[in-house]
């Protein structure tokens, strides 16, 4: 029996190791921890599609593992941190001059799992649409993600605490997690990330868009990361509209 077909199979439960490990990581309040969690995660889902590709044994039990182990990981785990976030808020008494009939009030921290209903939606969709086999329609949960997941750690560079004290306002954060259910589900044609051949004229955009993203994370650090992800966005953008030329 060859052993080459559990691979890829091996590192989607590995991505879902990770964030099952993201997820305690959140409830004990390391967000730290969950970031790097999450970061291994998506490096796994990354690859395993990869693997299957190169190994040729894609499968359809691959597909349903890929969706459920991402469902944790880009689904489960953002939307509570934003949960947690909303919390951290309260408990801490951040004051934004709101008061108990307007912010505190207990139902607002669930808010953040519309990032986790948005992602459980958009993976559905993933699956079934012939559209999205070059393409992704709407934000892929990843990238999604890695941006929410972006959010606690800028408060460990000292440099960007104007930002954390922007973030953690909690109108802005409740914007964040509207702002990122929709993009999750929009109708906007982003360029895949995953490249079938690591190749330059298969794959130029992927690599140019992977190098350029490098220089921002060893300039800005952190604060890269939302950077890279509206990038990704505004880049689709423009190529949609060059395409249409």
């Amino acid at each position: 029996m060859s052993v080459k077909k559990y691979i890829p199979n091996a590192l989607t439960l590995l991505n879902l190791f990770s964030g099952l490990l993201a997820l305690v990581s959140v409830f004990n309040g390391y967000f730290d921890h969950a970031f790097y969690f999450v970061c291994l995660g998506i490096f796994f889902d990354f690859w395993d599609g990869f693997a299957a590709r190169k190994l040729n044994v894609s499968s359809e039990l691959g597909l349903q593992l890929d969706s459920l182990a991402d469902m944790v990981t880009s689904g489960v785990v953002p939307g509570l941190m934003i949960f947690k976030l909303f919390e951290y808020i309260q408990m801490n008494d951040i004051d934004y001059m709101l008061t108990d009939e307007t912010y505190y009030m207990g139902f607002v921290p669930y808010l953040g799992f519309l990032i986790t209903i948005a992602s459980c939606y958009r993976l559905a969709k993933f699956n079934i649409d012939d559209r999205q086999t070059e393409n992704f329609i709407g934000l892929p949960t990843p990238a999604n993600t890695l941006f929410i997941m972006s959010i606690p750690m800028i408060q460990y560079a000292d440099q960007y605490e104007w930002l954390t004290n922007l973030l953690y306002n909690p109108y802005v954060l409740l914007g964040i997690t509207v702002l990122s259910a929709y993009l999750l589900n929009a109708e906007i044609k982003l360029f895949s990330l995953k490249m079938k051949e690591i190749n330059w004229a298969k794959s130029k955009v992927q690599l140019s868009f992977l190098v350029y993203s490098v220089v921002l994370l060893l300039f800005f650090g952190v604060l890269a990361i939302p950077l890279i992800i509206f990038s990704y966005i505004l880049i689709s953008i423009f190529l949609n509209f060059a395409e249409s030329k």
